[in-house]
């Protein structure tokens, strides 16, 4: 129809928000776009991290593969990767990580001397960029003194041992290594509606009601002390597992509850790694879905009313 636009415009609202958490309402738009976010959030905000390792010398018990991939695998703060450049598109270095534009160098080097085992940490990595280091837990909510404040162990060294070596973090997507995925989790769940029949559930005693209630094994429903009627407490507790509908059917009260998914309503979790604040990890996956919608978004001039121009053409197979 000449006229009518489908087009619909999309809102967030945050409910809860830390450096490394995030759960917000996504409403006005379909599963499509949600899962898009989703999918973009986990595999294509590019964040920095550990991609060649050049050791020196190892006397660890690790082998020198082992630690690479240790290496690669902690977190490094990326607040400027989207800035950054991706080595294979650098044209201002040749790849040995001396380049200001898609790469920093770290070195390590540590050697036991004691007779006490010497933990080998992240922190002891040092950066040529003070914007690029690595996720500092001990300043997390959920720090034990005694184990974050270290850092994330790499290897452990007895008396003698030595471990030096010098490493090349570079920007990176998660859809190519997972070690450059920028989210521990990222999940969504439809907002349900749920619809208690009041007539229907009078009719109950309230050891029905309570065996009723007691047949979610969540805490969705509960009971009211005062009335004594039965009240929903958290519908988003609801896991679409049908068993309070199943009971009411057991008990011969069909229709005692109805419980539907909104479609165009999503509540969405988000957990970073920590190499991206779990906000920014929100804002840059909307700009890249923006950005590889530009991609294929089709300008007028090049689509005709009768032949779709260069894109029947297309189908046509001219």
């Amino acid at each position: 129809m000449e006229g009518v636009s489908y087009q619909r415009f999309p809102r967030i609202k945050i409910r809860e928000m830390r450096d490394d958490y995030l759960k917000f309402e996504l409403r006005d738009t379909d599963s499509s776009v949600a899962n898009a976010l989703r999918r973009v959030m986990i595999a294509e905000v590019p964040t920095v991290a550990v991609d060649l390792v050049e050791i020196e010398v190892n006397s660890s018990v690790l082998n020198d593969e082992f630690i690479a991939h240790r290496l690669g695998l902690i977190p490094l703060t990326s607040d400027r990767a989207m800035s950054m450049r991706f080595s294979r598109d650098c044209d201002a270095c040749d790849g040995d990580g001396q380049c200001e534009y898609c790469s920093v160098e770290f070195h390590l080097r540590a050697k036991c001397i004691g007779d006490q085992t010497l933990d080998v940490t992240s922190k002891d990595l040092l950066s040529s960029d003070h914007t690029v280091t690595p996720i500092d837990f001990s300043d997390s909510p959920a720090a034990d003194d005694a184990s974050d404040n270290r850092g994330i162990i790499i290897v452990k060294l007895r008396k003698g041992q030595e471990l030096k070596l010098r490493a090349i973090a570079r920007k990176g997507i998660g859809k190519d290594h997972a070690k450059w995925s920028p989210a521990a989790t990222v999940t969504f769940m439809y907002e349900p509606e749920i619809l208690i029949n009041e007539d229907l559930m009078e009719t109950l005693t309230l050891e029905q009601k309570k065996a009723w209630v007691e047949s979610s094994p969540t805490k969705v429903f509960d009971i009211d002390p005062n009335t004594q009627q039965v009240v929903i407490v958290d519908p988003e507790a609801y896991a679409y597992d049908d068993e309070v509908i199943k009971k009411a059917e057991a008990m011969g009260k069909p229709g005692l509850v109805e419980i539907y998914p909104k479609e165009d309503s999503f509540i969405f979790t988000v957990e970073s790694t920590g190499a991206v604040k779990a906000y920014q990890l929100v804002l840059n996956a909307i700009e890249i879905l923006k950005q590889k919608l530009d991609a294929v978004r089709l300008p007028e001039d090049t689509v005709d009313a009768d032949d779709f121009g260069e894109l029947g053409a297309h189908m046509r197979g001219g």
